[in-house]
């Protein structure tokens, strides 16, 4: 019941930037935590960057090794929304970018559950 939407992938050359949205919709309550998530073709899907939005973390933020410095994730709680702005972009970096949330809806305040997007290719090339 809640939909995801990615946007903002592309193709891009190395040291360039993107700027990803994703924007949920539904009978949203409260959304806890947004993420962003990549995967690489034969590789695992690995967590890129997240930020809680709600709750007793509300505020913190957290990234892979491998992105820090060069991305930085920011929520829109009145949009429902999360951003993954990203600098520098290495080849390394192509992959599906997937963004994910911790949502519960309305009626059932108590309850989160994950929900994930279809994903937005970003390729980077040399």
């Amino acid at each position: 019941q809640v939909h995801l939407v990615e946007s903002g992938g592309g193709l891009v050359q190395v040291g360039g930037s993107l700027r990803l949205s994703c924007v949920a919709s539904g009978d949203i309550f409260a959304i806890k935590s947004m993420d962003w998530y990549r995967q690489a073709p034969g590789k695992q899907r690995e967590l890129v960057a997240e930020i809680f939005t709600s709750g007793m973390l509300s505020g913190i933020i957290n990234y892979a090794d491998s992105v820090k410095g060069r991305f930085t994730i920011s929520g829109d709680n009145a949009k429902n929304s999360a951003h993954l702005q990203m600098n520098n972009l290495k080849s390394d970096d192509t992959a599906v970018y997937y963004c994910h949330c911790k949502a519960a809806l309305k009626g059932t305040s108590s309850i989160y559950e994950d929900y994930w997007g279809q994903g937005t290719q970003v390729t980077v090339s040399s």
